[in-house]
């Protein structure tokens, strides 16, 4: 979404405080002035503070929900289209202060698939960091991760660990993130 559009919420919605990751309850009627609107999340303002409302609320901001990749996909053929619908997926969670997903920034270190010990479906592992080890926001960028790579059909468990080492740092963002954020 380009720009900033206004509007009333239809209904009371949870949202999370940026970037203290507090989840409060915006009420109905209060107006919303969306700033971003990425990977099916919204960005928005309401009076005077900023908040991430998740995509599954999209209806509360007069918006109908997106598909997610995994979703538009379908069930994976192979164990490579299966990873790749993972890393999808993970590209469609951002920073709510950044409009560049988590992958691009390179905030995932490590992702792995593995079938359960049960042989009853696959799990996923991720190790991912965030832009600054005080942000409040890590509860919720690690919580939209396990939840958007849980819509990929075929995974049935997925962890996420928020790791520190080695720090993040601008030289770990892809040259497309670099360049969109004006750093190329």
């Amino acid at each position: 979404m380009n720009g900033h559009e206004t509007v009333n919420l239809t209904r009371d919605v949870e949202g999370a405080m940026v970037p203290v990751g507090d989840k409060v309850t915006l009420l109905k009627d209060e107006e919303a002035t969306i700033t971003q609107s990425l990977g099916g999340t919204y960005t928005v303002i309401v009076n005077g503070n900023m908040f991430s409302i998740a995509g599954r609320d999209a209806d509360a901001l007069g918006r109908e929900p997106e598909l997610t990749p995994a979703e538009k996909a379908g069930k994976a053929e192979t164990q490579e289209e299966l990873e790749k619908q993972i890393w999808d997926q993970m590209k469609t969670v951002y920073d709510p202060e950044i409009p560049v997903n988590i992958v691009d920034l390179g905030l995932i270190y490590k992702c792995e698939l593995a079938e359960l010990p049960d042989g009853g479906g696959n799990q996923v592992e991720v190790a991912m960091t965030l832009t600054a080890p005080g942000c409040g926001m890590g509860p919720t960028l690690q919580q939209d991760v396990q939840n958007k790579i849980l819509y990929v059909e075929g995974i049935d468990d997925v962890n996420v660990e928020l790791v520190w080492d080695p720090p993040w740092n601008q030289d770990m963002m892809s040259d497309a993130a670099k360049l969109q954020l004006g750093m190329m």
